[in-house]
């Protein structure tokens, strides 16, 4: 293969002068693939192309994880309702998955959560769920995935109102309570983007693929444009991979007309309030007439949704409305002691399933939930699916891109692949009380770190360790330390403050301003790192102050449209002016 094989591991940081390098190399070389698109399954197929030995570039017209990835229920989960459609080979792909995540693959980032599945009738209901979480437990421990995740239990409406005192007492007559995983969606992606370049991927992010090169029929790379300076140049790579989501379709007309797989958005909106608004030691499931709405434990916070809604309008920013918002509230009250209201309401957010519709027979569907075509040369097609199984449709789209490869391309081994972080995690988190100590840091701290960067977090207390000040909590945003807003931008790829407050960290939806109060404070803090003037450092906080007033007037509109034309008055901060 071409390019510059990994013989050893090489560096996982994602900081300016790697984005420019990776820029640079990407203008000189021709790559064994391509990866268009840097959301879950895009990272997956870099990281999985990379470990097999392939020399890969990754573009991202945005910022990382920046859209479906960032923006979903943050769950690891197999599904249950699946199998209620009898789609047993789903749930059970999901469920490995879902350990392969929690033991051997991300261990300091995906972590059990429980959950509360009240009923309503007595015998019945109790038989009918029952049965189903005692299969999903079943799958789960034939393959070999229960380590950490307890077994289904039976409660009494008693003993359910010990686990969630906020339940309305007359709501149900007795509960379900069983486990799944969580994660936080978007530093999810950025650890696989970090494996990936340890394993000699080339990443660039705000970096828009504007057409491809062509031989033929043959596509043999792609015509980039760099929004942050708006320059272009050209990528040649034997194999493209569009891992776009609900982006597929225009990147299909780039290569001139309706391709093999046509993806449609279904609108989600979820909804984030204080943990003291809901007393509960677990989270809760409810099942509504369209789906089902989960209250997921989140730190201080719950998280609330989600709706299911088809959305044909701004695909960057989705908006939430008033209607999405009184949807979730109205459900969620259905089963609350004391109902939530408006005021009670952090933070919203809004992201868009890519479904897919109107497959042809020549397409290769690999799973019930995502497929992968090869519609024309050197251009291989990725959508659908679900968080969960992102391994898998990465696997298969590189197994895809191996087909079109000549010679031998080893076999997939992501799933014996430990994303940066992982490795070392259990012995470092049992060394947590030393690690304070030695640090300087509350205990505390540095659980929240090791949470967070696994053992990465070494990185973090140096920067501590070199910087005194670096170590103490934002002020308005006590949860995160000004080390981490710096290390976003040194480290995770971070260009602009909205990344940050955005998806580096959660401070936009768990503050009750949103983070506007902090983000003075956060663009000092990135301004070095990132040789923004005070021009620019003002420009920043500017718009995202705009982003928030904007978001906040389409929470208020009624309808879609009118909330979509709100959240489109905010500009956007690329392409950056000249500081």
């Amino acid at each position: 293969m071409t390019g510059s094989p990994v013989t050893g591991l090489g560096s996982s940081r994602l900081g300016p002068a790697e984005r420019a390098a990776a820029l640079e190399r990407m203008a000189r070389e021709e790559f064994d693939v391509v990866v268009v698109g840097a959301g879950i399954v895009g990272a997956g197929a870099a990281l999985d192309a990379a470990t097999r030995g392939l020399s890969v570039a990754v573009v991202e017209a945005r910022d990382f994880a920046s859209g479906t990835s960032s923006r979903s229920s943050k769950l690891i989960h197999g599904g249950l309702r699946y199998l209620e459609q009898y789609n047993f080979d789903l749930v059970r792909e999901a469920l490995t998955e879902r350990g392969l995540l929690m033991q051997r693959v991300a261990p300091h980032l995906v972590r059990p959560v429980p959950f509360l599945l009240p009923t309503t009738h007595r015998v019945w209901e109790r038989g009918y769920f029952g049965a189903g979480v005692a299969l999903y437990d079943l799958m789960s421990f034939q393959m070999g995935n229960t380590r950490g995740v307890p077994h289904h239990r039976h409660l009494t409406r008693r003993g359910a109102l010990r686990l969630a005192p906020s339940l309305r007492k007359d709501a149900f007559v007795g509960a379900i309570q069983y486990w799944d995983a969580q994660v936080d969606d978007a530093r999810y992606v950025m650890m696989v983007l970090r494996t990936a370049a340890e394993y000699g991927a080339q990443i660039a992010s705000r970096t828009q693929c504007v057409g491809f090169l062509r031989e033929g029929e043959r596509v043999t790379g792609l015509r980039i444009r760099d929004l942050e300076s708006g320059t272009s140049s050209e990528v040649r790579a034997k194999q493209v991979v569009n891992a776009t989501g609900v982006w597929t379709d225009d990147i299909q007309e780039l290569v001139g007309g309706r391709g093999q797989i046509h993806v449609r958005a279904s609108k989600g909106i979820h909804l984030v309030v204080p943990k003291d608004r809901i007393h509960s030691s677990t989270g809760i499931i409810l099942r509504t007439e369209k789906s089902v709405l989960f209250v997921i434990p989140w730190g201080r916070h719950w998280i609330i949704g989600t709706t299911d809604t088809a959305w044909d309008l701004d695909k960057v920013h989705p908006a939430a409305s008033r209607a999405d918002i009184d949807y979730v509230l109205e459900h969620v009250n259905q089963v609350l002691s004391t109902p939530l209201t408006h005021d009670d309401v952090e933070g919203v957010y809004a992201g868009l399933r890519p479904l897919l519709v109107g497959e042809t027979d020549e397409t290769s569907k690999l799973s019930r939930e995502h497929v992968v075509a090869h519609p024309v040369p050197g251009l291989v097609l990725v959508a659908g699916g679900k968080y969960t199984t992102y391994r898998v449709m990465a696997k298969d789209a590189i197994d895809a891109v191996a087909h079109g490869l000549d010679g031998k391309v080893a076999e997939s081994c992501t799933d014996r692949v430990a994303l940066v972080g992982a490795d070392g995690y259990p012995a470092m988190w049992n060394a947590r009380h030393r690690l304070a100590a030695r640090s300087g840091l509350h205990v505390a701290r540095v659980e929240h770190l090791l949470h967070r960067y696994g053992t990465l977090v070494d990185d973090l207390l140096a920067l501590i360790a070199e910087q005194p000040d670096l170590g103490k909590p934002l002020t308005g945003a006590d949860d995160y330390l000004r080390a981490e807003i710096v290390y976003a931008a040194s480290h995770e790829g971070a260009r602009h403050l909205n990344d940050v407050l955005s998806r580096r960290t959660r401070i936009s939806i768990e503050t009750w301003d949103r983070g506007v109060g902090v983000a003075r404070e956060a663009a000092e803090l990135l301004a070095p790192v990132l040789g923004w003037s005070k021009k620019q450092t003002d420009r920043e906080v500017e718009y995202y102050s705009k982003r928030i007033e904007a978001e906040r007037d389409s929470q208020n509109e009624l309808g879609d449209q009118e909330a979509d034309a709100r959240r489109r008055g905010a500009p956007e901060i690329v392409p950056t002016a000249a500081p």
